[in-house]
């Protein structure tokens, strides 16, 4: 819930075509030429997918071409189980995939590369001095350098084009004219014997943290060394924003002489604000940051062209929606008249990039259940898709070709390469090739049906691993959050469908009207009808999958769902009460009238409910989960984050304590230490061996 959803191929260029198989895809995934070839299989038979599988499986972050475009680095984080945490490290490969090597291995973690401009070093992050900074290393071996050296952890940065100067975002008390003064602040705060906090306004605590009084500034430092600049003095905002933005959200201006950076200057109305502008420092610090964009909505991503003429950037339209289209617009540097290339195009990029000659920008889109990639003409704002199946991720322009991270819901992310009309895909890495050729995975088939008012819906079927067409399966009914989001062609580090396939599970999901990807008004159409609709698709969806697949078992289904899902699962709890053998929550709110007053961004409910409680309380008790726990019967379990201030672990609560009071079978798994995710490697096993005991309790007899 309030979370979007963040998270295959066909290599003739032509697009998947809907409703089809994906056992070919799979198949076309080991064939498809790349540098590395598999390994033989172990001599060991492969296993059924499971959670201690999903953890295990390296995971590619990021990566960069260099500026010769003739090498690519790239950030893989590993496991270390013993220690309960990932660790990343840096690689390096031809832009053709060969001669992967890796390039650091110090402990700690190496993220965010960065390339030099003569492209023969890579400058990063790394925790190995104790604190995170940025460093840098030669491509041709060496020693890596620490560069940054502040008193303060880096939380990103950016090189300016020709390398001489860097841009670093610190946290800092805005009223410290120094560094060294946010470092005192924070260390006498530390040796406090009192542990109180006074809060005069919100955001007071956001995501998992509570506020300390810091913002997120950007400054400018030599990149030989020197004295940090704070390029947005006073500013009582954060650059990038929290808690999720990164250096997507700022870039040098041509010249090097000014960065434009996104930031939200709200003041007081900052928990129900989505106004964020562009802003234009300069690098010098000789003047305070000048607003750029007067959109009252959201704007970010600021990109300039190759050539330097043009800025664009992705916009929204309605303020107080974290969910509305985002449009592409593009201005002549630095005065000129602002265009909307892509008011006629249904879909809201995630992410923008030129080509090299300036003649179009390269995006992705949730698309009909993928994450796929267009082309954008950046004059006349004509789109083309260059490639449909899949979750496709950082698209870069690489000598004549596009380099990108793609998954599905088969494998995790690799690099691929593609040219830019959409033809001869190539896969460039395979990281984990031994681990894939020991399991065994499900095969997951797109299907669509009538959902509300007749409107086509789409959804994903998976079978179970070692799938015999004569049985019947346990189905695992997954909701998906947001309710802004999707459970698409994906290959999730979380909810991943594969890990109910290895178990023995059928698995169904539904895009309820809500979800992303099949244009705004099919988005906008749960506002104010959180249990209306989307139920309707629910329960039309799982009527459809269950015609048209016979080997799914409609007396054994068990619903699941997360944060908005979660939401859904204790509304169906009393509102389709006789449906499910068992239930699974996380995460999810049971009084939305009361889980206003306990979350922090407020614009989310103030949207959804169209208004405040007091001033709409109609809205909040519409569809309000406890208004119908007395026809609760279906046995559930309940799970929550203690560190979850988008859901306050207290609905979590709530929803327990109704189940037990109703005498319903229920469980409670609760982490102090886990946020609106579980991202924990430990606390992921057990949240699955938990969550599938539960359902085999219910579904195997």
């Amino acid at each position: 819930m309030h979370i979007s959803t963040a998270e295959l191929l066909d290599a003739t260029g032509s697009g998947f075509r809907r409703g089809r198989s994906w056992p070919w895809l799979l198949a076309l995934f080991c064939l498809l030429p790349f540098s590395r070839a598999w390994p033989a299989a172990a001599s060991a038979e492969p296993h059924p997918f499971n959670v201690r599988d999903l953890v295990d499986l390296d995971r590619l972050t990021d990566f960069k071409v260099s500026p010769d475009g003739k090498t690519v680095v790239y950030s893989v984080s590993s496991l270390d189980l013993a220690a309960n945490q990932r660790r990343s490290h840096l690689w390096l490969m031809a832009a053709d995939g060969s001669q992967p090597r890796q390039l650091t291995s110090r402990q700690g973690s190496d993220s965010s590369p960065q390339w030099s401009p003569d492209s023969r070093h890579v400058w990063f992050l790394s925790s190995r001095s104790g604190s995170q900074q940025v460093w840098q290393i030669a491509v041709d071996g060496g020693e890596a350098q620490e560069v940054s050296r502040l008193p303060l952890d880096v939380g990103c940065f950016a090189l300016s084009r020709d390398g001489r100067q860097l841009l670093v975002s610190l946290e800092v008390f805005v009223d410290e004219p120094t560094l060294e003064g946010t470092r005192k602040r924070l260390d006498k705060l530390k040796e406090s014997k009192a542990s109180g906090r006074i809060y005069d306004r919100l955001l007071f605590r956001h995501w998992d943290s509570w506020s300390d009084g810091r913002r997120a500034h950007l400054f400018v430092m030599p990149a030989a060394g020197g004295p940090p600049r704070d390029i947005m003095p006073g500013m009582d905002a954060d650059a990038p924003s929290k808690p999720f933005g990164g250096d997507e959200e700022f870039q040098w201006t041509p010249d090097g002489r000014g960065i434009v950076f996104a930031a939200r200057n709200a003041g007081t109305a900052e928990a129900w604000s989505t106004d964020f502008d562009l802003w234009l420092a300069p690098a010098d610090a000789s003047a305070p940051p000048r607003r750029l964009t007067g959109n009252p909505a959201w704007d970010t991503q600021p990109r300039f062209s190759p050539d330097g003429s043009r800025l664009a950037w992705l916009a929204m339209k309605r303020p107080g929606f974290e969910a509305d289209r985002y449009r592409v617009v593009v201005r002549t540097w630095p005065e000129g008249k602002d265009q909307v290339l892509t008011e006629e195009w249904d879909r809201s990029p995630s992410s923008l990039v030129w080509s090299p000659d300036g003649r179009e920008l390269y995006a992705t889109a949730d698309h009909l259940g993928q994450l796929s990639l267009f082309a954008i003409d950046a004059s006349t704002g004509r789109v083309r898709t260059v490639l449909e199946p899949g979750s496709i991720h950082w698209p870069a322009p690489c000598a004549g070709r596009l380099l990108f991270g793609l998954d599905t819901l088969a494998a995790p992310i690799d690099l691929f390469s593609i040219g830019t009309d959409g033809s001869g895909l190539r896969k460039l890495t395979s990281l984990n090739a031994s681990r894939l050729a020991a399991v065994r995975l499900g095969e997951a088939e797109q299907f669509s049906f009538a959902g509300w008012n007749q409107e086509r819906v789409y959804g994903y079927v998976m079978k179970p691993v070692s799938f015999d067409p004569a049985r019947k399966y346990p189905v695992a009914f997954l909701i998906h959050g947001g309710p802004q989001g999707s459970f698409g062609n994906h290959f999730h580090y979380r909810w991943n469908p594969q890990t109910y396939a290895g178990a023995g599970y059928a698995v169904v999901m539904i895009d309820f009207h809500g979800s992303t990807g099949y244009g705004q008004a099919f988005t906008d159409a749960i506002r104010g009808d959180w249990g209306g609709k989307p139920l309707d698709d629910l329960q039309l969806g799982l009527a459809a999958a269950l015609e048209r697949y016979p080997f799914l078992d409609g007396g054994r289904v068990a619903a699941l769902g997360a944060s908005y899902g979660a939401y859904m699962v204790n509304w169906i709890a009393g509102a389709w009460p006789d449906r499910f053998r068992c239930l699974v929550s996380h995460d999810g709110n049971l009084d939305e009238r009361a889980a206003y007053f306990m979350t922090e961004e407020l614009w989310f409910p103030e949207w959804e409910h169209q208004g405040t409680p007091w001033d709409n309380p109609e809205s909040y008790e519409k569809h309000n989960p406890q208004n119908l726990v007395g026809r609760w019967k279906t046995p559930i379990l309940v799970i929550h984050g203690g560190r979850d201030f988008r859901i306050a672990d207290a609905q979590g609560m709530a929803t327990f304590t109704a189940a037990q009071r109703r005498g319903i079978p229920s469980r409670l798994l609760h982490f102090p230490d886990e946020n609106h995710w579980v991202l924990k490697p430990q606390n992921s096993i057990l949240w699955h061996d938990t969550v599938l005991a539960w359902l085999d309790q219910w579904t195997r007899r």
